[in-house]
């Protein structure tokens, strides 16, 4: 029997330590999906660990992976049984309608698993992003001269909505008033959700209104720690996706409410494992929370502000819009919320965020969801 070692972090990088474990997370699943894939794609896999950021990078091996089940299992352009043997002739014989009808396949189809069939289905956005992983490989193989066409120009177009045509997820000012009395008072909440409650309010409390106020990335929140706050300089610490830092100004009502928990709820360190002292947000069971804990929060306190079933509650993802379609809505510049957002236009966003140093303060000192903050 294998032991598996106990994986420890020498880290002198300014990154607190979990920062460096979930990256490195990250960069184990993606070798492991790589050590599936066929050897004649590492050329591809160098090219992808140094262009493109690690979650899109695992994304992408992601999609390579299932375009292999797909040709072994679904058509008979490979005699190979298993990924890791396809051979570099089979790609050589793909053509783009071959593609073409990949991604067709993709946008509905069954896999049956133990004692159920599932069906998957894909919107455009999804179809969009397989094609494209597809469309980067073969590039990369025809650039390395691995194979002898370019087969991309061929590929089918796929159209995606335009922003504009998008209906945008976000709650209203008094949805969100009434999911913040819910988790104030444990107001439309199951007796048995409220049991939790009585234990969690303030956490839960400081999670959402963090979401509102920032419009934080769920990965964001998620590995807040204790030590990324400054209360006495009023400002907290948070990682991008793309590895960068970004200091954010506390206003009142995150500054009460983080406070709040971290003083009267929060379990001491003595009760925690090592791993999880600095970790901001617990579990009951002591342990750093996960991303689908705090997705099952969200779900549960905004689908009481939206007055809906605990099903159709929002994601986090929906409360950075809310965050954003409300500031913008207060008579914002929507270059200003795009910085406080991070949002994926770099070009303009650090050409902007340069040139107005305190944007941040500017927005948050006077945005308050808590009223007696309200002026």
């Amino acid at each position: 029997m294998v032991v598996k070692k106990e994986l420890k972090i020498h880290n002198k990088s300014d990154k607190p330590d979990n920062i460096i474990m979930k990256e490195n997370e990250i960069v184990e699943k993606c070798q492991e999906i790589q050590d599936e894939l066929p050897r004649f794609m590492s050329g591809f896999f160098v090219y992808l660990k140094g262009n493109v950021l690690p979650m899109t990078r695992l994304a992408y091996l992601h999609d390579i992976r299932f375009f292999c089940n797909y040709l072994i299992h679904e058509t008979d352009l490979t005699a190979s049984k298993n990924i890791r043997n396809i051979k570099l002739d089979d790609f050589e014989k793909i053509k783009a309608v071959d593609v073409n009808i990949f991604i067709d396949y993709c946008r509905r189809y069954k896999v049956e698993k133990e004692n159920a069939i599932y069906i998957y289905a894909n919107e455009k956005k999804s179809l969009s992003r397989k094609k494209s992983s597809v469309s980067v490989l073969f590039k990369h193989l025809y650039r390395d001269e691995l194979i002898s066409k370019n087969i991309t120009d061929g590929f089918d177009p796929i159209k995606l909505p335009k922003p504009g045509e998008r209906e945008i997820k976000a709650m209203q000012d008094d949805e969100v008033m009434r999911m913040l009395d819910a988790v104030s008072t444990g107001t439309n909440l199951t007796k048995k959700e409220k049991e939790f409650w009585e234990k969690t309010k303030k956490r839960d409390k400081a999670i959402l209104i963090l979401f509102l106020t920032y419009g934080l990335r769920l990965s964001e929140l998620q590995q807040l720690n204790v030590s990324s706050f400054n209360f006495s300089r009023g400002e907290f610490k948070i990682y991008r996706k793309r590895g960068k830092e970004s200091i954010m100004p506390l206003n009142k009502s995150a500054e009460k409410d983080v406070s709040d928990y971290i003083n009267e709820e929060r379990a001491s360190d003595d009760k925690l494992a090592q791993e999880h002292k600095d970790a901001l947000f617990l579990s009951l069971q002591g342990k750093r929370m996960t991303e689908r804990q705090i997705r099952e929060l969200v779900k549960k306190y905004t689908s009481i502000g939206l007055a809906t079933s605990r099903e159709g509650g929002y994601s986090p993802h929906k409360l950075r819009a809310t965050a954003a379609t409300s500031l913008i809505g207060r008579g914002n510049s929507i270059f200003d919320v795009q910085a406080l957002l991070d949002h994926e236009n770099i070009t303009t966003t650090q050409l902007y965020a340069a040139h107005r140093k305190n944007v941040k303060q500017e927005l948050i000192k006077n945005f308050e969801w808590e009223d007696e903050f309200i002026k």
